[in-house]
């Protein structure tokens, strides 16, 4: 399918957006699509990042249309935020700022990626590859330290390691160990660097597949939409690995 998930994954996506009121014409007019065509047209629309014209065509219906179901329904294929686990002081979770290019300025900034682009964190279970939570983007020009600890992530981290690079020093995280000028690292330090990238490398791969969502790779949307794009992404990510 178009939308990246099998049927039965699909099929659950629907299920939940229909859980949440999704289900309903939301006052006005029936919607002209059926319910699961509305989330398909939303899942389409965020795996290709076609325009509005070029999705009505496919659908039946007029760009208006589209728009109005995308507008609609967004806000309810968002992930939900995972609870601490249990097991907590077993588990590793893993977080990493990731530039998503934007057209808005109110969203975006010039940073390392030339293009104007928001930055993005994202924690992942370090065992399962699942997305725990995504946080609301910032502009690009935002150090992940500083995005890391104005996104509020942190509560629902508690009890739980968490690994960073070392753009994350001094935030709480386990972080690479730094060299300190004049002084080489210790034998143990010299050991856990190199497993510290192995297992971190695992939040990049988890970005990498969220961006087969090209939705991800240049937002032409203004406001809340990158936020809502991430949100459904990490769900339709989880659907995909959980299922």
């Amino acid at each position: 399918m178009f939308t990246g998930l099998r049927m039965r994954q699909f099929e659950r996506l629907v299920k939940v957006v229909r859980e949440r009121g999704g289900n309903g014409p939301g006052g006005g007019r029936p919607w002209c699509l059926p319910p699961a065509d509305r989330v398909l047209l939303v899942a389409v629309y965020y795996r290709t990042n076609l325009t509005m014209r070029q999705l009505a065509p496919p659908f039946g219906c007029s760009p208006a249309t589209v728009c109005r179901v995308i507008q609609r329904l967004r806000p309810l294929l968002a992930i939900e935020q995972a609870t601490r686990p249990a097991d907590a002081v077993e588990r590793w979770w893993i977080v990493d700022g990731t530039l998503v290019p934007v057209r808005d300025r109110k969203v975006g900034a010039s940073s390392r990626n030339p293009r104007s682009s928001a930055n993005v964190q994202v924690i992942i279970d370090a065992d399962t590859r699942l997305v725990i939570a995504a946080a609301r983007p910032v502009h690009g020009n935002t150090a992940d330290a500083k995005a890391w600890l104005d996104s509020g992530l942190a509560r629902h981290c508690e009890g739980v390691t968490v690994l960073g690079d070392g753009a994350f020093i001094n935030t709480g995280l386990v972080v690479p160990h730094r060299k300190r000028p004049g002084r080489a690292l210790l034998a143990g330090q010299e050991e856990d660097n190199p497993e510290h990238r192995r297992v971190r490398a695992r939040v990049e791969h988890a970005l990498a597949r969220m961006k087969h969502y090209k939705i991800l790779r240049g937002c032409r949307q203004r406001g809340d939409d990158l936020h809502h794009a991430v949100q459904a992404v990490a769900h339709m990510h989880n659907l995909a690995l959980a299922t």
